[in-house]
């Protein structure tokens, strides 16, 4: 067994971890239906048999307004069960369960949500496409309700942490960005008001959570262009996290619906995404990705560790532990991140690559993932299930070519 800060335990609020490995809350869309399902139990199974830390279900919406995708989790009673399962099992792998809360905001349509979008301000979302209402002041105190229910269940469900997902463009962080937020009231216009909404969700999630259940925030440290949030302004919206006592912040970085590859890196796979899609539900949206994708999602460089230099200087800035994320594929990376000071590390793709990646890590078998970032597994979450390339058996001679030429790129 390779002897490594990333094997020892750490501590996250009152939860108690057996390593640094976290699997990322990256969308699995598996909840088809919007509740949880064999495959998505299977898959994070298999991660803890991997040996992470902690697993982390992606994207669970706190009401039926906040879904995406009809792959994904809404937070409601009549799931607890089935969540239950996956977190005894999961447990029964030595491993801890958390589960992401948030609300899409205006990334939606109303045949997913089942109305208008809602979002900070109002407008048109090109995104879907879709106009958006702008949300009064008693449905933003209703959301803050939603956000303490969805605690609630989740303990009830045996999570051990929830995960608030305030960063990526996505309800909350469309409070905080400029570039969503043009509000009048005092839920706009400065920092601190736009904060108010961030304020709330947590205090009220804090309250939910009590002295046993672990709280992280996965927040952005800028929002990849120039309208949108920069680094000053999310330094504040740390420091302003740490004073509501959060126990951990996750730092990413990215918007999806204006700079998606910012969190991901690498090049949006267009053939993949478009060759997936339902063309009787989306044909225009097929044309318009092979016509303008790389204009409208341009290519981000990859590389290992992308966001540790930025997430240095939030290290600097507050005291609570902070986890870093984004190209944590290798067993130098990860003690990179520990060794500059963050508490543990989460990783993604590396764990869809294979889910025994950790393990691994930690036998001296490998010392980096296998994964070389083509992005198919991002490509295809959109319409099915994420899966590595290399786990779907012969793809189309136009996917493979596409596969080929990113990993040849952005492989070490």
């Amino acid at each position: 067994m390779i002897d490594s800060p990333i094997f020892t335990p750490v501590q996250i609020g009152p939860v108690t971890l057996r390593n640094r490995v976290i699997r990322s809350a990256a969308f699995e869309n598996m909840a088809y239906g919007n509740k949880p399902s064999k495959d998505l139990f299977d898959y994070h199974v298999a991660v803890a048999r991997g040996g992470v830390g902690m697993t982390t279900l992606a994207y669970a919406s706190v009401n039926r307004s906040g879904l995406s995708f009809d792959g994904q989790l809404w937070m409601r009673e009549e799931i607890v069960p089935a969540l239950k399962e996956i977190t005894d099992a999961v447990h029964a792998q030595g491993a801890k369960a958390s589960i992401q809360l948030g609300h899409c905001g205006n990334m939606t349509h109303r045949a997913t949500c089942g109305c208008m979008p809602v979002g900070a301000s109002g407008g048109f979302n090109l995104y879907s496409p879709t106009f958006v209402r702008k949300l009064r002041v008693d449905e933003i105190e209703a959301l803050v309700e939603d956000f303490g229910h969805a605690v609630d269940l989740a303990r009830q469900a045996g999570f051990d942490c929830v995960e608030i997902h305030a960063g990526h463009g996505y309800l909350i962080s469309q409070f905080l960005s400029p570039y969503t937020n043009h509000r009048h009231d005092s839920f706009g216009g400065s920092l601190d008001n736009r904060m108010r909404f961030m304020r709330m969700v947590i205090k009220r999630v804090m309250e939910a959570a009590g002295d046993d259940m672990g709280v992280l925030v996965k927040m952005n440290m800028h929002d990849g262009f120039r309208r949108g949030m920069q680094r000053g302004e999310c330094l504040e919206v740390a420091r302003e996290l740490e004073r509501l006592g959060v126990h951990a912040i996750v730092l990413s970085a990215g918007f999806v619906s204006k700079a998606p590859m910012e969190v991901m890196r690498g090049a949006m796979p267009l053939r993949t995404f478009a060759h997936y899609m339902d063309f009787r539900k989306f044909w225009w949206l097929k044309a318009f990705v092979r016509l303008f994708g790389r204009v409208v999602i341009p290519t981000v460089p990859y590389k290992d560790a992308y966001f540790l230099e930025d997430a240095k200087q939030f290290r600097e800035a507050v005291n609570l532990p902070l986890v870093c994320v984004g190209g944590m594929v290798s067993r130098s990376s990860i003690e990179e991140a520990l060794g500059a000071g963050f508490c543990a590390v989460q990783m993604a793709r590396a764990l869809v690559r294979d889910t025994d990646f950790v393990n691994k890590l930690h036998s001296g078998e490998v010392e980096r993932s296998d994964c070389r970032h083509s992005n198919y597994c991002i490509g295809r979450m959109y319409s099915l299930e994420m899966k590595c390339n290399h786990c779907t058996g012969e793809l189309p001679a136009s996917l493979r070519r596409e596969i080929d030429k990113a990993e040849k790129r952005w492989s070490r």
